[in-house]
């Protein structure tokens, strides 16, 4: 079973995640960043797997250490769950429309980190979330995770589109990359033998 339960707890936040990447989008997030929840609820959903996410944090100071702490640990859970990263498809590429919105992603689930975010939006904030914190949320997870992402806004205008078009589109993308392919059911989809 690829399930993973991580705990982390600093002076800044306290952060435990579940994870079962062969599930069916159920769970319950709290990080006490209500649209930062909504975006964790779109890549729950649309990638298929259970995530199960309660954070809490220094919000008196700002949410920065929140979102960042908490990709971390989804990325100690992927981590985790992924195992050995055996006869998995690895790569993946999606796209999501959503309205005047475009946004590709582009995944490799080796264990090398790197993220690539050219995702500009003109909103500094969406409600009381900062949006420069997705960025943030990003390179925690692929550092953790060991990854790469590679995200482009092709079009768009509606800041808070903009940056659930690209949630949506990594919960596509990684779906289809963790899934398993019977044609290399305990192989390594590498000539290295090794990601």
């Amino acid at each position: 079973m690829r399930k993973a339960s991580i705990n982390r707890d600093s002076k800044e936040t306290s952060v435990s995640v579940e994870i079962n990447l062969d599930g069916s989008g159920q769970g319950d997030i709290n990080t006490g960043v209500p649209f930062f929840d909504h975006m964790l609820e779109q890549f729950r959903r649309h990638s298929f797997i259970d995530l199960s996410v309660q954070t809490k944090g220094d919000h008196e100071i700002d949410d920065h250490h929140s979102v960042e702490d908490t990709g971390i640990v989804i990325g100690q859970a992927i981590k985790e769950a992924l195992g050995e990263r055996k006869g998995i498809r690895r790569y993946a590429s999606a796209r999501v429309v959503m309205d005047e919105a475009l946004v590709s992603c582009d995944i490799d689930l080796g264990t090398r980190p790197y993220l690539v975010y050219d995702v500009p939006v003109d909103k500094e904030r969406i409600n009381t979330f900062e949006t420069e914190l997705c960025i943030e949320f990003w390179r925690a997870l692929v550092n953790n995770t060991g990854m790469v992402i590679h995200f482009h806004k092709i079009s768009g205008a509606n800041s808070h589109h903009i940056i659930e078009a690209s949630f949506k589109a990594f919960a596509l993308a990684f779906d289809k990359a963790k899934t398993v392919d019977a044609r290399i059911a305990n192989e390594i989809r590498s000539t290295k033998g090794i990601i």
